[in-house]
């Protein structure tokens, strides 16, 4: 069997992320078909030139993950067992026992079968595609997914990827994004500082908007930055773009920008203050703010939405690798994003208010102009 345990845990902690109707197949379907897809173009792409597409590996590790959890969501479906399924598919005399050890067997050691076939790449994911496509109809026999299973391990053996950081990396990511976060595991990433060098646990920040359109922020009756405009030649309530760095704050409990603009970097360890609050991280920071907002005028700047899409969340992490918040998880940032809109969207309104943030809830809400702190 394939990294039976391994699959027997993944099955069990991958399916509360499966928010899809338990009673349709079709979008299952379609996603697992599409999934295929992007592996196939992101192996094309390595074959093609590897130079220029550095991020193969991860992007590799990704579709196959994703094509996994379709499948799982499949199988759960169909009341099949993934693990037997794979069982099932590397039974045959194309596949070799292998040991391996599974992280989510707990440390554990686990047998696999690996394929044996020296086709080449091409071959093998000209095979996964046609066994994907031929699960589009309305209720897939089990000898069909056994057929797909057999040449997504061949696909992925193709590659070079291991089967188990797949495995790891895609129910890390799904859980991750798709449930909420446990508080207690999440971290703090300035607990051990003074509190001159922490985010505030609470804060009221004022904002207030001049004839002249710039835009003000008070913090304890001081103000802090500067007057900002839209910098744009149609208005769109960007000058108000600081409630997203104070949502920041608030929920991950990372802002390098606010930092700077309090000035409470953390200044005691030269290596945070150089590479977690530094110029770097700041660039990044309103890089990522402005990229999101770009997105968000298309979204009417998520007004009515309980959700952001996987998608954006994806690009969110790519931009924050290799700093500290780089471990919330995506799920954090939806909840970041959709909180610091929804003040936005009232302050954008009233041409100002409060931004009244709460680290240990992790909240950010909004309060009116003639609201006063206690």
């Amino acid at each position: 069997m394939t990294e039976s345990i391994a699959l027997s845990a993944y099955a069990r902690e991958i399916a509360p992320t499966d928010i899809l109707d338990p009673t349709d197949l079709r979008p299952v379907l379609l996603g697992l078909y599409g999934e295929v897809g992007g592996i196939m173009s992101a192996a094309k792409k390595h074959k093609r030139d590897p130079a220029s597409f550095p991020g193969y590996e991860r992007a590799a590790r990704e579709e196959f993950g994703d094509a996994l959890w379709y499948l799982a969501a499949l199988c759960r479906r169909l009341s099949i067992d993934l693990e037997g399924l794979f069982a099932e598919a590397s039974s045959g005399d194309g596949y070799r026992l292998v040991s391996i050890a599974s992280d989510l067997a707990g440390g554990a050691c686990a047998s696999a079968f690996l394929p044996t076939s020296t086709a080449d790449l091409d071959a093998r994911l000209f095979k996964l595609g046609r066994s994907a496509a031929a699960l589009l109809v309305s209720k897939p026999e089990r000898t069909m997914l056994v057929g797909l299973a057999s040449d997504y391990l061949e696909a992925l053996h193709g590659t070079g990827l291991s089967f188990a950081n797949v495995v790891r990396f895609n129910l890390a990511k799904a859980r991750g994004a798709f449930l909420e976060p446990n508080s207690t595991q999440l971290r703090d990433f300035d607990a051990d500082f003074d509190s001159e060098e922490q985010l505030p646990r609470a804060f009221a920040i004022r904002v207030s908007q001049r004839p002249s359109g710039k835009t003000y922020l008070q913090w304890n009756g001081v103000f802090v930055g500067d007057p900002l405009t839209d910098n744009i030649g149609d208005p769109d309530g960007y000058r108000f773009h600081d409630v997203f760095h104070l949502a920041n704050a608030a929920v991950l409990h990372w802002s390098p920008v606010m930092r700077a603009l309090i000035k409470h970097k953390r200044k005691s360890k030269p290596s945070y203050d150089e590479a977690q609050d530094g110029g770097r991280a700041i660039v990044v920071e309103e890089g990522v703010t402005a990229w999101i907002f770009s997105q968000a005028k298309e979204l009417d700047f998520f007004d009515n939405q309980k959700s952001v899409s996987l998608g954006l969340l994806k690009s969110i992490g790519d931009f924050v690798k290799g700093f500290e918040v780089d471990t919330c998880p995506l799920k954090l940032w939806e909840r970041s994003i959709l909180q610091g809109y929804e003040v936005f969207r009232n302050i954008r309104k009233a041409e100002g208010g409060w931004i009244v943030g709460n680290r240990e809830e992790r909240t950010v809400t909004y309060k009116p102009p003639e609201w006063r702190p206690m």
